[in-house]
């Protein structure tokens, strides 16, 4: 192949590294991170916008925005030259930069925005300035870890999750495509991070789902705790609910509906038997059980 006409390869955007990183970025590697310092500066204009706002030089943010260089940039962490001047308390860059266009409320790949950046680092001037433009009060979880070596090793990056707009039975859970699977989707709503009580059962929940692993209980593959909106997410089971599967095929054959009854009989015993504490479904219903061509799987959470 002519190399001359050969198309340029697709190249992630760089990260910006220097200055104060995210509130809720695990802890980094410092010694790695000084390697990486920074040498896009000097060839990307995007990450130079970050560079000068981590700087505070308002006259150079300007002669790049003037030249065309996106406000609203971000680099693989999704980070933006507002987040950077937030985390920094550059509040001159701060009004600069969101007169100029800047997006208040965007999110890093953390989910984390520059109010709860400015937040993080008390950063008051910024943070009024900030809310003053309309942002939204960080809405943080006591689930985010700060060191990597803490994050759990059923996390999911939520980047991996390709997810659709299509709603699974009754529209708590959503259907997705993970490492070239489908799964089950169960999101957290933001507004919910608030109340102790809704975290506390989210928190419970996973809790559970790691301990379960039997052919009728439905499969916990993972879950997005580090950033918002929180997620857990299954295995999905292309029939549906056994109600939904009932409407559609109406009464049963005898040798079918054993092979159900026997299988969710299969599932409810090992929740029950399940050591050193018994689990109790509490409301086992059709539409809480998802089926197979020809086998029942509990399911048990709502």
């Amino acid at each position: 192949m002519d190399d001359a006409k050969a198309k340029p390869q697709h190249q992630e955007p760089p990260r910006f590294t220097l200055g104060k990183q995210s509130s809720m970025k695990p802890e980094r590697d410092e010694s790695a991170a000084a390697e990486e310092e920074l040498v896009e500066v000097a060839i990307d204009q995007r990450v130079r916008l970050m560079y000068l706002a981590n700087e505070g030089d308002i006259d150079g943010i300007n002669e790049l925005l003037d030249e065309g260089t996106d406000v609203n940039f971000k680099d693989i962490d999704g980070r933006t030259a507002l987040h950077v001047a937030a985390c920094q308390g550059r509040q001159d860059v701060v009004q600069a930069l969101l007169g100029r266009g800047a997006v208040v409320d965007s999110k890093d790949r953390w989910g984390s925005t520059p109010l709860a950046d400015a937040v993080h680092y008390k950063n008051e001037e910024v943070i009024k300035l900030l809310e003053e433009h309309g942002a939204k009060p960080p809405m943080a979880h006591d689930m985010h870890v700060k060191n990597a070596r803490e994050v759990p090793e059923y996390e999911i990056d939520p980047k991996e999750l390709d997810l659709s707009q299509k709603p699974i039975t009754k529209g708590t859970f959503q259907l997705a495509s993970w490492r070239g699977i489908q799964v089950a989707v169960k999101t957290l709503e933001e507004e919910v991070l608030t109340d102790d009580n809704k975290v506390n059962a989210f928190r419970d929940e996973l809790a559970l789902l790691q301990k379960l692993r039997h052919p009728n209980v439905v499969q916990f593959l993972g879950a997005v705790t580090q950033s918002s909106p929180m997620m857990i997410v299954t295995e999905y089971l292309p029939k549906g609910d056994f109600c939904e599967y009932l409407r559609r095929k109406g009464a049963l054959k005898p040798i079918v509906a054993v092979k159900f009854a026997l299988d969710i009989a299969r599932g409810m015993n090992y929740l029950h038997e399940h050591k050193p504490e018994a689990i109790i479904h509490r409301d086992l219903e059709p539409s809480y059980v998802l089926s197979l061509p020809l086998f029942g799987h509990t399911m048990f959470f709502r």
